[in-house]
């Protein structure tokens, strides 16, 4: 009867392990696109820039990739907003840096967009992870703080989504989180004023992603062969016209940046760019 309650027990306890060890490595199998439509700051022309509507409209609206602003509080509490201060995108005013996360809770930030969205809050970090499938480019724009990288890419390693999260930040900012965890993929935002040193820096940093921006040339055909050469997706800012998006595309681009995801990604299909089907990963045991 022993023999038979510790079978039990072991291929209770064997089930478990392999089902957390399947959930682990589920992420393994996970495809990202190759190409595609990324959501700035979310669904922001539509929903409150920056917040859980507009991630979830985006993530609707079949994204590809989703870029997203991080700040620290006074508290050290990773919110999700895209100024330096609070005052143009809720009721409140103030460097976010100044304020406690509880003062930036009790603020308004989706009446500035519509009387539609009153009440709603700035998100943490833990929440817009949270919501986020697994096979879509995470495009985390690093703001303020110099602890943010590491904490941040901490955060990235201990929710399982180094396979699709990036850090948009300067040198500095890369070194920093690659040291404290070194799978981290890094989008160089080291902009200079010439897109020729921006894209020699860029490869020289060994970055994942580059993020360039207007105007738009064929000098970016170029640019998109020689970047990926090195292993270096394209990332563009920005432009929510179909005619310039599919001309982006045809140079070479991998995500253009748009504000109207939702609109843009029905007047694009036929550029060949289909909405992404989200998938979510099951909850760890």
């Amino acid at each position: 009867m022993r023999t038979g309650l510790f079978l039990i027990c072991f291929e209770a306890v064997f089930t478990l392990i392999f089902q957390a060890w399947s959930i682990r490595n589920s992420e393994k199998g996970v495809v990202l696109p190759e190409k595609g439509l990324c959501a700035h700051r979310g669904a922001m022309a539509t929903h409150p820039e920056n917040t859980l509507p507009a991630f979830k409209a985006a993530i609707a609206a079949g994204a590809h990739m989703i870029e997203f602003d991080v700040f620290f509080t006074l508290d050290s509490q990773m919110v999700v907003i895209h100024d330096e201060t609070v005052d143009r995108t809720t009721n409140g005013k103030g460097k976010v840096s100044d304020l406690t996360f509880w003062k930036i809770r009790q603020l308004d930030a989706g009446i500035r967009k519509s009387p539609e969205f009153a009440g709603v809050k700035v998100p943490t970090l833990d929440e817009v992870l949270s919501i986020m499938p697994s096979n879509v480019w995470l495009n985390i724009h690093l703001k303020g703080s110099v602890e943010l990288p590491v904490m941040v890419a901490r955060k990235i390693a201990a929710e399982e989504r180094l396979h699709q999260a990036f850090l948009a930040c300067g040198r500095e900012a890369a070194e920093k989180a690659r040291k404290a965890v070194p799978e981290i993929m890094i989008c160089n935002m080291d902009r200079q004023e010439e897109d020729e040193d921006y894209v020699k820096g860029t490869i020289q940093l060994k970055a994942d992603f580059i993020q360039l921006r207007n105007p738009i040339t064929p000098a970016l055909s170029d640019y998109a062969v020689r970047l990926k050469q090195n292993g270096i997706k394209v990332n563009f800012y920005g432009t929510d016209k179909p005619e310039e998006i599919s001309l982006l595309l045809s140079y070479g681009v991998d995500f253009p940046l748009v504000n109207d995801i939702v609109n843009t990604m029905k007047a694009i299909t036929e550029s060949g760019i289909q909405p992404l089907v989200p998938q979510f990963k099951l909850r760890r045991l």
